[in-house]
């Protein structure tokens, strides 16, 4: 068997480098499911404002039906080396409701606002209660890096 490379990253490395990936990517894959008509997947843009995730979607899209019924998703970012899953509930905001500060760093770093469309958004928040990040095999024990909403100072083999 050959190695793949890969140096093992503790769980502060971990921690740190999603953390910084959450704050420079722009797209994140939005996983939702609708207790009749099943899952459902689609790329949004995404914010990181440090304690949540925020995306915008139209009003009446799958996804926003589908978190107004059911708000557990799951958030993972398009990398399938360096993996990060994010599992939380989603908390909805109509274009005229969300945050101001929110809804202006949205529109900051993407150049769009929403609020200023003619057909209604909706805002999705989700802040993380697990985060799971590895790359490769040799980081799958101890990805969780996030349980509960509190982030992990040490995986069990730190």
């Amino acid at each position: 068997m050959q190695s793949t490379g890969i140096v093992r990253r503790g769980t502060a490395e971990r921690r740190r480098d999603t953390l910084e990936r959450l704050a420079a990517e722009r797209d994140v894959w939005v996983s939702t499911a609708h207790p009749e008509r099943g899952p459902h997947q689609v790329p949004l843009w995404f914010l990181w404002d440090g304690s949540a995730v925020w995306m915008c979607t139209g009003a009446t899209s799958v996804t926003a039906r589908n978190v107004r019924e059911e708000p557990r998703v799951r958030l993972a970012l398009p990398d399938t080396f360096d993996v990060v899953l994010i599992q939380g509930e989603a908390e909805c905001f109509p274009d005229g409701e969300v945050p101001g500060a929110a809804a202006e760093a949205f529109t900051a770093k993407f150049g769009w606002d929403p609020r200023a469309e003619e057909a209604p958004y909706l805002y999705v928040r989700v802040v993380p209660r697990t985060v799971r990040a590895w790359r490769g095999e040799p980081e799958l024990r101890g990805r969780v890096i996030m349980r509960g909403g509190t982030w992990q100072d040490q995986g069990p083999e730190d």
